[in-house]
């Protein structure tokens, strides 16, 4: 279902939220608002996503009704260059130094308190004045006196969690501020029993409560709290690295034009239209158009591409892209939170900040849950009185119930999940737009992708040179190149980049005509010539009968037939194709091996459509699908039961993107295909869908089992802390056990989740992958040049690839072009040079010759 226009989504920072039931309530208030379609809070980055309508309710009730509820709300700060602005990993280390701090000032006053309560119990020396029951005053007062200071360092718990409990909507602190401040109570109510026993000569009474006071135990949940916090805090931070990385792509200055003058200015600060400096060695601030100079642009940040990009002027450039080598001025086009770069953060941030639908379960849960705890922990003391313990067991065993069962752990369970996972999408270039998604994508059943652009190059090119008895290739690509210099058909473009990359040099062509549909004719050196289709030869009365089963068989591989002719003959037949891309084939058998279906969509002839399906070994091919068709297409696929993902270019291929369960758009992150897919490859690998649906995989399994040790743990420790196994096995759990099992649940969640950054991929990346491509370059024999092509096995990046053309071509007589996608080195001979030559140049630049043809 589409947004309507009217809405608007905004972000806000959610202060006082310390668990999934602060989270769950949050939530609850805000959706209440009239004019609030859409409310999501997330728990991991203190922040919420509202959608609502301008007309209905505005930024202040929104925040009314989250400050009602006993939590804090504000819009994020504007954006100010003169300002410094804290980022959020300086954010989350003073976060953590607070915590940290808050903690060692918490040990050294628990450390004496633990030993003088303890001490005695274990044999260990204690003061003279601390000893007997005449002493027992200054005992119990020592104790308390050493706790309060551990109570105000932590009183945060204290203050959010009866500020909540008396707003309706306990949360974990309450739980712990219940548990600490009750032991802290009976520990002063303690010290009022023995002070009366001293003072009415009840010595017995005196020595009773010495025996049990609990202010170690207040110290110490509070203590090992703070120890929980601290590590969690410690370990959530590493799960948002993908987005502090993409911040840091970011340049902190940039140069700009004005006036004729240059000025050194902050990013934030350049206006749309504003002339943009970049030197050798900085990088892009903004997207813009090039004006005048060029350069060499590295845009492995943003799009994957790791070889260097020639740019000049006319074309784009992306913010974060890096200039290796050249000068340029551009005309900024996009600034500030409109760059592509921003868009990327903001997905990222968006993913995030969503919820999968899974973690409603943990949601539900969360908001009756304290409550519920409160009530068992009652219950449970009120029992154990009834059953004739004292009361320091029944306090003890409610304490017990409400340190252990805080549900930190369940309120972490999903997030940190999905923060992590995305975060290592982002990473690799798969950018996932929403935690529905990334859970969706693990179910998909079928994968629908679109042959142009997608399975392949989107780009014709020569792949079969067949010419008749007598005339060489040479011959025959030299008149076809000569007679499509003209032409403006795509079939010609193929051609004349053959005849470019073979260095064949082109014949006038005079009296050119170009026939609609058919093919061109000219006269070349004398000679009349014909390029074109079986129609244009019948219409020229030349024969096809001997030609006609090498067409059939080109046109089976998926190629379409070019007939040359020269004086009335055929000289030979050109195959055109659309190249399949290398990575295809390892994607669809990757797909095929996850027990998924692939089918492909073209709107290609049948004929041609099926030889590629055939080629790739595709489950099912539906040829001669107009654009505006596929969204039908998909619908289908979803009527026959399955759950679909749609491949596409995120252009013509929109409406189906929007139509299928998950949409994911092969792109170098262009508007539509953010605006319509659900996740969007950036790395224009086919081998990021398999990655995708694996990743996704990956994080369900890992929010799975999160989920069911925050559940076990639950159902266990209740129990146990309440004192069911007291009659059977005769276990009873101390409250400072309780806290520190609970610290270690919510910790163990993190850390499960933090798994996720460990993630691998089954195939290689794009650029390392060792499956064999499509080497569709055509040699042209008879040529006066030679060309070979050599397989290099090592190289990894577009150094690798400097490296190994720069030994080749040192060579006399060599002229080399290395491909890092297919892993191969072209090379172009002017003059005899053996291959051992060129074995020995690769090899001694550090790489390997798998095969030189």
């Amino acid at each position: 279902m589409e947004t309507p226009s009217n809405l608007i989504k905004e972000r806000y920072n959610v202060g006082g939220m310390t668990c999934s039931a602060c989270s769950a309530h949050v939530e609850k208030a805000v959706s209440k608002v009239n004019g609030v379609v859409k409310a999501e809070v997330n728990l991991l980055t203190n922040s919420m996503t509202v959608q609502y309508d301008p007309s209905v309710c505005g930024k202040n009730d929104i925040i009314r009704a989250v400050e009602e509820g006993g939590y804090t709300a504000s819009l994020p700060t504007p954006k100010r260059s003169e300002e410094k602005r804290e980022s959020p990993a300086e954010l989350r280390q003073r976060e953590f130094k607070s915590m940290r701090n808050r903690l060692i000032l918490s040990i050294i006053f628990l450390v004496p308190l633990f030993y003088i309560s303890m001490g005695h119990m274990l044999g260990l020396p204690l003061p003279s004045f601390l000893h007997g029951v005449e002493n027992s005053l200054i005992f119990a007062f020592t104790q308390l006196l050493l706790a309060l200071p551990i109570v105000l360092i932590n009183k945060h718990y204290f203050v959010n969690g009866f500020r909540n409990l008396i707003k309706g909507s306990p949360n974990m602190d309450t739980l712990i501020a219940l548990g600490s401040g009750a032991a802290l109570v009976y520990g002063i109510f303690a010290i009022y029993r023995i002070g009366w026993g001293l003072g009415h000569g009840d010595t017995a009474l005196a020595e009773k409560y010495m025996m049990s006071l609990y202010f170690e135990s207040s110290g110490t949940i509070l203590t090992l709290i703070s120890v929980g916090k601290m590590l969690e805090a410690r370990a959530k931070g590493k799960t948002s690295s993908a987005i502090e990385k993409l911040l840091d792509l970011a340049p902190k200055t940039a140069v700009v034009e004005r006036d004729g003058v240059e000025l050194t200015v902050s990013p934030d600060e350049i206006a749309k239209d504003d002339i943009v400096i970049v030197r050798a060695g900085e990088s892009a601030a903004v997207d813009g158009i090039i004006v005048e100079g060029s350069g060499t642009l590295d845009q492995s940040a943003v799009t994957g591409e790791s070889i260097g990009v020639e740019k000049t002027v006319g074309d784009s450039v992306i913010a974060a892209s890096i200039n290796k080598s050249g000068y340029f001025k551009m005309r900024a086009q996009r600034v500030g939170d409109d760059t592509t770069l921003a868009q990327i953060i903001r997905l990222v941030e968006d993913a995030t900040g969503s919820k999968a639908p899974i973690a409603k379960l943990a949601d539900k849960i969360s908001g009756i849950f304290v409550p519920v705890v409160i009530t068992i922990a009652v219950i449970a003391g009120i029992a154990w009185l009834i059953a004739g313990e004292t009361a320091e067991t029944a306090l003890s065993t409610a304490i017990s119930v409400l340190v252990i069962s805080c549900p930190c752990a369940l309120g972490l369970a999903t997030p940190v999940a999905i923060m992590a996972g995305t975060g290592k999408g982002a990473e690799n270039g798969i950018l996932i737009k929403s935690a529905a998604a990334l859970e969706t994508a693990h179910k998909v059943k079928v994968v629908v992708m679109d042959k142009t652009g997608t399975i392949t190059t989107g780009k014709p090119s020569v792949t079969a040179l067949k010419p008749a008895d007598g005339i060489t290739e040479a011959h025959l690509l030299t008149v076809a190149a000569s007679l499509e210099k003209k032409s403006e058909h795509p079939l010609a473009e193929a051609v004349l980049a053959c005849a470019e990359e073979n260095k064949i040099t082109l014949s006038p062509a005079e009296d050119f005509k170009a026939v609609f549909g058919k093919g061109v004719s000219a006269v070349i050196n004398g000679n009349t010539c014909l390029a074109g289709n079986a129609a244009l030869l019948a219409d020229n009365n030349i024969s096809l009968r001997e030609w006609q089963s090498a067409a059939d068989s080109l046109a089976d591989e998926g190629a379409t037939p070019l007939f040359i002719t020269e004086n009335g003959n055929v000289i030979g037949i050109i195959g055109v194709a659309d190249t399949v891309k290398p990575t295809a084939a390892e994607t669809i058998s990757e797909l095929k091996s996850m027990n998924i279906q692939v089918v492909m969509l073209s709107g290609d002839n049948k004929r041609t459509a099926e030889a590629v399906g055939k080629r790739l070994g595709i489950d099912r091919v539906i040829s001669e699908v107009l654009p505006q068709d596929k969204e039908r297409v998909i619908r289908q696929l979803q009527e026959e039961g399955n759950l679909v993902a749609m491949v596409g270019d995120g252009i013509n291929d929109a409406p189906a993107l929007a139509r299928a369960d998950v949409g994911m758009a092969i792109g170098a992150g262009t508007d539509i295909a953010i605006d319509s897919a659900d996740i969007v490859l950036m790395k224009n690998s086919l081998l990021d869908v398999s990655g995708a649906i694996s990743l996704s995989k990956a994080v369900m399994l890992n929010i799975k089992e999160n989920l069911f040790w925050a559940f076990f743990y639950n159902a266990l420790g209740i129990p146990l802390a309440a004192g069911a196994f007291v009659p059977l096995l005769g276990w009873h759990l101390d409250p400072m056990f309780g806290a520190l099992a609970m610290s270690l649940s919510s910790f163990c969640v993190v850390m499960n989740a933090l798994r996720l950054k460990l993630f691998k991929f089954k195939h290689k990346t794009a650029e390392q992958s060792s499956a064999p491509a499509e080497n569709n370059k055509i040699t042209v024999k008879g040529n006066n040049e030679m060309t070979k092509t050599i397989i290099v096995e090592g190289m990894s990046c577009g150094h690798c690839v400097a490296h190994v053309e720069k030994a080749l071509n040192a060579i006399d007589g060599v002229t080399a072009k290395v491909d890092l996608e297919t892993k191969t080195a072209a090379v172009q001979l002017s003059k005899e040079v053996s291959d051992e030559a060129l074995r020995k140049a690769v090899e001694d630049a550090g790489y390997e010759v798998s095969s030189i043809s």
